[in-house]
């Protein structure tokens, strides 16, 4: 029978769509494969790695019979990729013996049983469902999530936190190091506050698929998942377990110094002074006092960076370290012209905000150079 036929470019979005979590080397051979169902006109793809699942349909041509097997998707994509976007691509099954066809082109390819194929088993706890825009959810992520730990052994830090309290969302992301936080506000009231982690991978896949419009996401939480629907994709992911920092502790409230700072003409001279930082210590020194702020690193090679910048500032001398990778990634994913930066000493953490952006904060802890 013919699974589907259509236009290299429809079935290659449909499959790029579901592809990203999968992995090529895995303990289950077939968590490296794609579930299709076919039924009618349309078809069900779906991916698993175990800890996150999606799913999405497409509208196909083919006939009408119904239709299940797994086939490789990254072989599928592959191919796929290798096909003109506008080329007519072929699925057929002749007795088990599965076929892609795209021009002259013809491929054989080795299927494994769809019965066998392990499809999460979602909660019945689910909370209040809210809906978020795609383009407000994407612009989250962002502000956040490059302050995620990587590999951390406090497991809780692998991922972001989501907090929804009435009409109000808050992401939260530290690595111990830093933290970057960030609200919007939601167009209808949850009933019940809910708070939850979501793991590393499901935040870099959600930050891939989702699309820059206002087109609603709908998210439901529940004890252990959380299941997003949004375009025709659902999207299903365990969650991490454990109690995230109370990041309220964390946020300065009073430091008493002030700062307006040009966000590019930091960033330019924090990456000129990162050049003279070695990979195993990133250390950079600002100063600031009357006369602007001071900029230097020096490494082991006895090498030294010096800069120098026009600031506004009359307040006392404050000589302090900090990371350069930590400063460098919040000025990067800043988009405003200025940032504000507030202190109280060399020994204390820097908080950073955006003028235009007050539910926007950015923690980071000093260093000892």
């Amino acid at each position: 029978m013919i699974v589907f036929q259509a236009a290299q470019e429809h079935v290659l979005a449909a499959l790029q769509r579901v592809a990203g979590i999968v992995e090529r080397r895995h303990t289950l051979p077939i968590l490296a494969n794609v579930l299709l169902v076919k039924s009618g006109a349309s078809i069900e793809l779906t991916s698993s790695d175990l800890e996150v699942q999606i799913r999405t349909q497409a509208e196909l041509d083919g006939e009408a019979e119904s239709y299940t097997t797994t086939l490789s998707a990254r072989k599928l994509q592959d191919i796929l990729r290798t096909m003109a976007p506008d080329q007519q691509v072929t699925l057929e099954d002749k007795g088990g013996k599965i076929t892609l066809k795209g021009g002259k082109s013809r491929f054989t390819l080795q299927s494994l049983p769809a019965t066998d194929f392990p499809l999460v088993q979602e909660q019945t706890d689910w909370g209040d469902a809210f809906a978020v825009p795609q383009k407000l959810l994407k612009h989250l992520l962002a502000q956040v999530s490059f302050a995620m730990a990587v590999h951390d052994i406090r497991y809780y830090l692998n991922g972001i936190l989501f907090e929804v309290d009435a009409r109000q969302l808050t992401l939260v992301a530290t690595d111990g190091h830093r933290l970057a936080l960030t609200r919007a506000e939601l167009s209808q009231a949850v009933a019940q506050r809910q708070e939850v982690i979501f793991p590393r991978k499901t935040v870099l896949e959600l930050q891939r698929l989702l699309a820059d419009t206002d087109e609603p996401v709908q998210l439901q939480l529940a004890s252990n998942q959380a299941r997003l629907r949004f375009g025709n994709i659902e999207f299903v992911t365990k969650l991490v377990e454990g109690k995230f920092p109370d990041y309220n502790r964390v946020v300065p409230q009073s430091h008493p110094h002030q700062l307006a700072l040009g966000r590019q003409t930091l960033l330019t001279a924090l990456q000129r002074a990162a050049i003279m930082t070695s990979d195993k210590f990133k250390g950079v020194r600002l100063n600031f006092d009357n006369s602007g702020l001071h900029v230097g690193a020096h490494n082991a090679e006895q090498e030294e960076a010096a800069d120098e910048l026009d600031i506004d500032y009359d307040g006392p001398a404050i000589d302090i370290g900090f990371n350069v990778t930590y400063l460098m990634d919040v000025l990067s994913h800043a988009s405003t012209d200025m940032v504000n930066m507030a202190l109280a000493d060399g020994n204390s953490s820097a908080l950073f905000t955006l003028p235009d952006d007050p539910s926007f904060k950015y923690v980071v802890m000093p260093m000892r150079i």
